[in-house]
């Protein structure tokens, strides 16, 4: 039966430990195709929806070596997110720091919007199917009510917490918690977007498509940035 409200336990793998053999390359290259089928399998069917069993018989091994390797099916989710979110979490903090040293004073909430969004825009532009599985699995996560929350916060806080540092010299006067709020609404447009339902293409009729990123990347940064500014304006000077 599915794993329900598992807890969380560590994704490190296996290989190597006390009694086990040494990794090899062979190891290495089972284990990244271990998580590249669980990445599209937890992306496409949910947490509940997919086995060890079903992952090894695509991944073209056995369940007792997904044991081996990840120990359970939550570690192996939690390996299959934690593993691209190193990737993009460094690509954006340095984004953030690269842009506001550039910047210095004349920090704007646009540049830091764009900042935060382009190495996601890139992956999903460019990255192939991988990244843009990856990032569907992070788009359900996020809308994940029983433990999603969790997994959010482990992964991405300290991202979310730079931006909120870069767009508040921009916006000096903003209260902190307008800003988050603003946040949480930049947040629904990104998790839409890397969900790769195309609603907007369906609605749309063709016109808009989401996966058109070089339309919809400049679109998305004037539009929350105009809610970021609005938002703090209206709500500074308030108790």
């Amino acid at each position: 039966m599915p794993e329900k409200n598992p807890q969380r336990k560590s994704p490190a793998r296996r290989p190597g430990g006390p009694g086990r053999p040494r990794a090899s390359q062979a190891d290495g290259d089972l284990s990244e195709r271990i998580l590249d089928v669980a990445e599209e399998q937890f992306a496409k069917h949910g947490f509940d929806g997919v086995t060890t069993r079903s992952v090894a018989r695509l991944a073209g091994t056995t369940s007792a070596m997904i044991h081996y390797y990840f120990n359970s099916k939550r570690a192996l989710f939690d390996a299959a997110v934690d593993r691209r979110a190193n990737i993009v979490n460094r690509e954006r903090l340095a984004a953030l720091d690269a842009y506001e040293a550039e910047a210095g004073d004349d920090v704007t909430v646009e540049g830091a919007i764009s900042a935060f969004l382009r190495p996601v825009m890139d992956k999903l532009e460019h990255g192939g199917p991988g990244w843009r599985n990856y990032l569907a699995l992070i788009a359900w996560v996020g809308n994940m009510q029983e433990w999603g929350g969790e997994v959010m916060t482990r992964s991405f806080d300290p991202v979310v917490k730079r931006l909120v540092e870069v767009v508040g010299k921009a916006l000096p006067d903003a209260r902190e918690q307008d800003i988050y709020w603003a946040y949480h609404f930049l947040s629904g447009a990104l998790i839409l977007t890397a969900s790769g339902t195309d609603r907007l293409g369906r609605l749309s009729g063709g016109l808009c498509e989401s996966s058109d990123i070089s339309t919809l990347e400049p679109l998305m940064v004037e539009f929350t940035a105009a809610g970021f500014r609005r938002i703090c304006a209206e709500r500074a000077n308030r108790p």
